[in-house]
């Protein structure tokens, strides 16, 4: 991908109706947990601007946890390191989890199988194949990446 970040974007629709118009905007109100390369929460909102005009406005509400604690913290793979040592398994797969894993992933499988399609390649540093943008495109949608 072109950034290296692991992050999880919850996009909230539009109200049907709204006193104040938001105009033109390309964005939705939403909620972004950035897991890596740094911890984060950020909810995205559009809010009037003050005063007596009707104008929306994006605001960011962040919670930028790398800021808010000084110390050093370990990495993502030297905690789960750390946690094999102590003998702490919550970040780890028991089998029942691991068994309910492939039971959801094999009909996928299978189903390129047969149909012999398969996952479109993507040139390395893009944000993926440009078929996947054509497809939120016939949605009337955006990827938040492109919409940024």
């Amino acid at each position: 991908m072109q950034k290296k970040v692991s992050e999880i974007v919850i996009e909230f629709s539009d109200l049907p109706f709204s006193i104040i118009p938001s105009g033109g905007r390309n964005y939705g109100n939403r909620l972004v947990i950035q897991l890596q390369p740094e911890e984060s929460i950020q909810l995205q909102v559009l809010a009037k601007e003050p005063g007596s005009g009707m104008h929306m406005l994006p605001v960011n509400l962040n919670l930028d946890l790398q800021q808010a604690f000084s110390e050093r913290r370990a990495e993502a793979y030297e905690r789960l390191l750390i946690d094999v040592i102590r003998g702490r398994l919550t970040h780890f797969m028991r089998r029942d989890e691991l068994e309910a894993a492939w039971a959801w992933a094999e009909p996928i499988l299978e189903g390129w199988a047969k149909s012999g399609e398969r996952p479109r390649n993507y040139t390395a540093g893009t944000f993926g194949p440009a078929a996947s943008t054509a497809l939120m495109a016939r949605e009337n949608a955006v990827w938040a990446e492109e919409s940024q």
